[in-house]
């Protein structure tokens, strides 16, 4: 805790009501955080407050503030501007910073008289043509391989002629993608004809180059050569179809960025879709260690990435208002010489290009942590659906098993990352009393569970850990039981009750604010459906097996000289009671531990008559 805090908000409350930057500083007198403001005196107050609402980086940060300064602006757009060039000057530890690593790419045209096509990040003093520079290398990779798939060029290191007829024609040749010049049957006319058509298609595009391949097709036919234009009319083709294929998403803006974000409150990630003539363009991320907290750290970002020398679009899509939405759309029409207009869409076309991008954000930091997007979106919605403060990346669930009070069991199951972590599964047998109380069986375990953490603690592994949520199997009445256990132990873990409907089917979760449907929620119901389901068959399976071993010890322990050791033995070695009944006296000697007098009193106990 910031034993300053007190004394930053008094000078915080002291600040003007006025737009300004304002620059947090640590002991040693770095800067570690600037930001902008509408009115000072209202945005910093706000990290000296109360902590309680604060993302953790907030509050990492606000714990390092030694003094902070500001600087009074006459507008917000100055401020915009100034934030963004401190920001740029003294890159401080808490604000998004981004890297740019984005190089340009190039098309190279080999200097071989039989000249090949590839995809290159560096432009070296080789001889060979480079076409270029390009800065969408997304786009530009994806193009020549289309181009080199179109018009069946090889790809591979064979040089030519050097090596005609050396080695058999490689998979591409098999699967039409390759003219296969290694075979020594195309011409050099052909070959080169088809380098023309593709250097074409890279320069001007599908739709000069079926413009072009159009022509020459139909001069092929005029002069009666059928067999060159059936050839012309075959590339004609394949340009449709991978001009369908880069049609991504048909968008009626002809050029566009859209950026979405996505956090597990760990990471965050920005993802940008570039569009050019209604296609899908180019894509970037960035996946950044200190999560967004505001809007305002959206427009830090908008900054930063415009500054990197990327193109600005006419129009910029967000999944998300952006506070100060006027003076980002000046800064960037400013930097571009024409207006800028930035939207936020909440249906159609464009929400659901925005839904895209956000889950692409979202894939990207499930591949980080070995998770799939679907696990990831399924646990976002959960939190939103519960009202959390962070994605619960570890869950525990537990349920009560009994019959009619007998052998009163439970059964605890953990979910990480969406997933079934069985190793961390544990059994509990209910020791304080005995009979059929839910509530109470469920209090016990929950109070057994949280005294192992306080001893465990430290390590940080299994019961030393905190879950980030808990589902009961049951209603409010097993929440309000084990409510006054997690403050007995000052825990603060979030609480909610798995409610079945009279088919016992899951129907709700329930928590202090009453019942939250979600039967609506497709993903959400499935996932705790599976985890009631699993919590239900581990406690009944503990359960079972309890009372299959007090079956067998009310059986083979009443027989003298059979004790628990023994009748385990027997039945491992017999695996049932009526094996055991039916086995001679001379196997039951030879069960392990068993003695010829033991052996004698299990026969006479099943053969009295």
């Amino acid at each position: 805790m910031n034993e300053k805090l007190s004394e930053l908000r008094k000078k915080a409350m002291a600040l003007p009501l006025s737009p300004g930057v304002y620059i947090m500083h640590n002991k040693s007198g770095k800067i570690i955080y600037i930001g902008k403001a509408k009115a000072l005196k209202n945005r910093v107050s706000q990290y000296f407050g109360s902590q309680n609402n604060h993302s953790e980086k907030v509050r990492r940060m606000v714990e390092n503030v030694d003094y902070f300064e500001y600087i009074i602006c006459d507008s917000e757009f100055e401020a915009l501007i100034l934030e963004c060039s401190l920001i740029k000057q003294h890159s401080p530890k808490y604000n998004i910073l981004l890297k740019d690593d984005k190089g340009y790419s190039y098309i190279r045209v080999s200097p071989d008289k039989w000249r090949k096509i590839t995809y290159e990040l560096q432009k070296t003093n080789d001889g060979a043509l480079y076409i270029g520079p390009y800065k969408n290398s997304f786009y530009v990779k994806q193009s020549v391989e289309e181009a080199n798939k179109i018009f069946k060029l090889p790809t591979c290191n064979r040089k030519f002629p050097d090596d005609f007829r050396k080695a058999r024609p490689c998979l591409n040749y098999h699967i039409k993608q390759c003219l296969a010049p290694c075979t020594g049957r195309v011409s050099f006319k052909e070959y080169n004809e088809n380098v023309e058509q593709a250097l074409d298609f890279l320069k001007g595009g599908s739709t000069k180059s079926l413009k072009q391949l159009t022509a020459e097709m139909e001069e092929a036919s005029e002069s009666l050569d059928f067999e060159r234009a059936a050839k012309i009319r075959d590339k004609i083709t394949a340009v449709k179809k991978m001009a369908d294929k880069q049609k991504v998403v048909s968008v009626n803006v002809p050029d566009q960025d859209v950026i979405a974000y996505f956090t597990d409150r760990e990471r965050g990630c920005f993802q940008i879709f570039r569009f050019e003539g209604g296609r899908l363009t180019d894509h970037e991320n960035f996946v950044v260690n200190s999560p967004m907290n505001d809007g305002g750290e959206l427009s830090q970002f908008i900054l930063s990435y415009y500054s990197m020398n990327r193109e600005i679009p006419r129009n910029i899509t967000l999944d998300r208002e952006l506070d100060d939405k006027e003076a980002v759309e000046k800064w960037l029409g400013e930097k571009l010489g024409r207006r800028v207009y930035i939207t936020n869409p909440q249906r159609g076309e464009q929400a659901q290009l925005v839904s895209m991008c956000r889950k692409n954000a979202a894939e990207v930091l499930a591949q980080i942590k070995g998770r799939t997007s679907r696990e990831y979106s399924v646990l976002e919605e959960l939190k939103s659906l519960l009202g959390l403060s962070k994605i619960p990346e570890y869950i525990e669930s537990y349920d009560i098993s009994n019959l009619a009070g007998t052998e009163n069991v439970a059964g605890m199951i953990v979910y990480e990352n969406g997933k079934p972590l069985k190793k961390a599964y544990k059994k509990f047998k209910i020791k304080s009393f005995e009979g059929q109380d839910d509530y109470a069986s469920m209090a016990e375990v929950l109070d057994r569970r949280f005294t192992e953490y306080e001893n465990l603690k430290d390590t940080g592994e299994g019961f030393g850990r905190l879950p980030d949520l808990i589902l009961l199997d049951g209603g409010k009445g097993q929440v309000s039981a084990v409510e006054p256990i997690l403050k007995k132990h000052n825990v603060s873990v979030p609480l909610f009750g798995m409610v079945k409907d009279g088919n016992h089917r899951t129907r709700a979760i329930t928590g202090n604010g009453g019942e939250i449907t979600i039967s609506s929620r497709r993903s959400v119901f499935t996932f705790i459906s599976k985890m009631q389901d699993e919590v239900h068959r581990f406690s009944i399976g503990y359960h079972r097996q309890r009372r299959k071993n007090t079956a067998f010890k009310s059986s083979l322990t009443d027989i003298d000289g059979i004790g628990e050791t023994r009748a385990k033995a027997l039945l491992k070695h017999f695996q049932t009671i009526a094996n055991i009944r039916n086995a001679d006296l001379k196997e039951l000697e030879n069960c392990p531990r068993m003695t010829r007098d033991s052996a004698l009193a299990v026969y006479n106990y099943f053969h009295s008559d």
